[in-house]
């Protein structure tokens, strides 16, 4: 819903813009004059305070609350240690993955398959046997013997020359014999060197290939163990809970509303500069949470059991108070950062507060009546009260009206908004000419609620129409 309020006392110019006016002038029909004013467009919307950052810590692991070190209300400092969490499980997960690491850096070894190559070994032919030249001399010793028993001379000679004869074609044949076996021992020995060496080469890139395949499933298996043990010892280190920048603290989760997150004021709308959003997640040594978005664990306190995920503590950050108004998209894109505002809490009655517009978000709204709405983001400066006194700061999650001075134009053409009518598209107002009414088209630059700027249609000092202009006729005469 749009609401729009009274301007501030700069466009109390009406009672100027009607001067002028007589008592014979008709009753429907009020004349004024166009003249020079401050004119300032003011938006309103609701709103409600919310902290500068909130981070909920929640306990990493399931176990016991060992020591709680603040109370409800506690002022604290970045980094400041709030709490610890006794969790046996936890660390046992740790040996465990310190323990699988070790394991996986075992080195590969491949048993020395690797430098041994396959030796093949074929045996040497041979026709040579022991037992067979034996039996052999043994039978020419024989035949010689039996033929010096020879009486006739001429016979035995012939005998034993042919017995010599028949031993050295014997040894003629063995050595022919040797040489070829030679032969064929030598072509053996060459055909199975090259053969075995095709077979080492395969073997030794078939033992390479595996071995390296064997080193990147090492490898790979080292980096889970390694991230295992990371994982485990962050959660070990995170079992002594520290706050993640100053604030007021609060056991278990926040309350409903009024917080603005870590990283709410810059992540959300992108516009405020050196919030939580800005923080170094990594180097908290606690497990943050979005506000509300951890598990209660019901009353905190020494000796509590929680589990992971619990809320343990809320650290709010009220350093710098700000406002998340939401706009009506009628409004919206008049809204821009550095945009000027006051506000006014339900709590503090007779106070203004002054804000700047910080972030505009872009996701929106929809409302209860159906119309849709934009996040807009404003920082909260220090009040006062009517009489000058100083107000008291508000508390996250405190209602309030703000309203945006979205156009102001110090020294504008200006008319009563009761003077400015509208005429099928265009936008009208009645200047008298010649003592009859003439219908002029004129823009619009601000708008206030008493009196709007005139970018053209209309100059300084002519008389208009400033009541009853939607009863008035072209020609129609004007006193």
């Amino acid at each position: 819903m749009r609401l729009r309020r009274g301007l501030f006392p700069l466009l109390a110019v009406a009672p100027l813009l009607v001067a002028g006016c007589t008592s014979a002038e008709p009753a429907t029909a009020v004349l004024g004059t166009v003249t020079r004013a401050s004119v300032s467009e003011v938006v309103e919307a609701p709103a409600t305070v919310a902290a500068r950052a909130a981070a909920t810590l929640t306990a990493p692991a399931s176990g016991t609350v060992a020591a709680l070190y603040v109370q409800d209300g506690d002022t604290v400092k970045k980094g400041q240690i709030l709490a610890r969490i006794s969790s046996p499980q936890a660390k046992e997960q740790l040996a465990e993955a310190r323990k699988a690491d070790r394991k996986a850096a075992r080195p590969i070894s491949m048993g020395g398959a690797g430098a041994q190559a396959a030796a093949v070994r074929l045996p040497h032919l041979s026709l040579s046997s022991a037992s067979l030249e034996s039996q052999v001399a043994l039978s020419f010793a024989k035949a010689r013997k039996a033929v010096k028993a020879v009486d006739d001379r001429v016979m035995r000679d012939r005998l034993l020359t042919a017995i010599d004869e028949a031993q050295e074609r014997h040894r003629a044949q063995r050595r022919a014999l040797d040489q070829v076996v030679a032969g064929l021992n030598r072509s053996l020995e060459q055909a199975l060197s090259q053969v075995t060496g095709q077979l080492t080469g395969q073997l030794r890139s078939g033992l390479n290939g595996l071995a390296a395949s064997l080193s990147s499933l090492q490898e790979a298996s080292r980096s889970q163990t390694r991230a295992a043990v990371l994982a485990a010892r962050r959660t070990v280190s995170a079992l002594v809970i520290r706050a993640p920048f100053g604030g007021v603290v609060t056991l278990g989760g926040p309350s409903a509303g009024g917080t603005a997150g870590i990283g709410g004021l810059g992540a959300a709308l992108g516009g405020a500069g050196g919030t939580a959003g800005s923080l170094d997640l990594g180097a908290l040594s606690g497990r943050l949470a979005a506000p509300g978005g951890g598990r209660s664990a019901g009353v905190i306190a020494t000796g509590v059991p929680v589990s992971a995920g619990d809320a343990v503590v809320t650290v709010t950050d009220v350093s710098t108070l700000t406002l998340s108004a939401d706009v009506d998209e009628t409004d919206v894109l008049l809204v821009d950062k550095g945009t000027p505002a006051q506000v006014e809490l339900d709590a503090v009655t007779g106070a203004s507060y002054p804000a700047t517009v910080v972030g505009v978000g872009v996701s929106p709204k929809e409302g209860a009546t159906g119309g849709v709405s934009y996040p807009v983001r404003l920082e909260l400066g220090k009040g006062t009260y009517d009489g000058g006194a100083a107000a008291p700061d508000p508390k996250p999650g405190m209602s309030a009206v703000v309203r945006l001075t979205v156009r102001r134009s110090p020294d504008a053409v200006a008319v009563p908004a009761s003077a400015v009518a509208t005429s099928d598209r265009d936008t009208i107002v009645w200047a008298v000419r010649d003592g009859r009414a003439e219908r002029r088209v004129v823009r619009l630059g601000a708008q206030g609620d008493a009196v709007v700027e005139i970018l053209d249609g209309v100059s300084p000092g002519e008389r208009i129409v400033i009541k009853g202009a939607d009863a008035v006729t072209p020609g129609q005469p004007l006193p």
